[in-house]
């Protein structure tokens, strides 16, 4: 059984180059979630997929449909990790400060975070769990935070595959547990 991480094409906005404040960087992520995005060839390795889960969110769903023929089940649970500003002020900050900041109150579990990282481990198994039963191979669509999860969560589960730190836009890393 093989299964293939797969994250969205590559999003058009760019990162803000200035300083923002909390509610801009709140903003700018929704117009991240709205953007549009820039489509290429998909290489999968040879692989052909037999089922084909997907975020829920627009630039997913887009890839998933020029990615795999067929009927898509989009999910919810594969959607990225929604992160909220720790600081919320009209100073304005470097975005990688925001950005540090941010992580490392989600890593601690700080309550200015909607969703834990255990909480996101939970749904990540939940589509494991529910995938894996059909013993297909099958191509799961989502977003680079999710899919960093995702891999380590494959590997505890018996599969080995490719190592990626930052998965690229439109690259299919394939897991095999055979």
């Amino acid at each position: 059984m093989k299964i293939g991480l797969l994250r969205h094409f590559k999003v058009t906005l760019g990162y803000p180059r200035k300083l923002v404040t909390s509610q801009e960087l709140l903003s700018w992520q929704q117009e991240y979630n709205e953007s549009k995005i820039e489509e290429v060839v998909i290489d999968h390795q040879g692989q052909k997929w037999s089922k084909c889960y997907s975020s829920d969110l627009e630039r997913a769903k887009i890839t998933a449909s020029r990615a795999f023929k067929g009927n898509i089940i989009f999910l919810e649970d594969l959607r990225e990790m929604s992160l909220y500003p720790v600081v919320k002020t009209q100073m304005r900050l470097p975005l990688w400060l925001h950005v540090t900041l941010i992580r490392l109150a989600w890593f601690l579990g700080h309550n200015s975070q909607k969703e834990s990282k255990k909480e996101v481990i939970r749904r990540i198994n939940k589509v494991l769990d529910e995938a894996l039963v059909h013993d297909e191979d099958i191509l799961i669509v989502g977003h680079g935070g999710i899919m960093m999860f995702m891999r380590k969560e494959l590997l505890k589960r018996g599969f080995s595959g490719s190592k990626f730190n930052r998965p690229e836009n439109a690259t299919v890393y394939i897991f095999d547990n055979e």
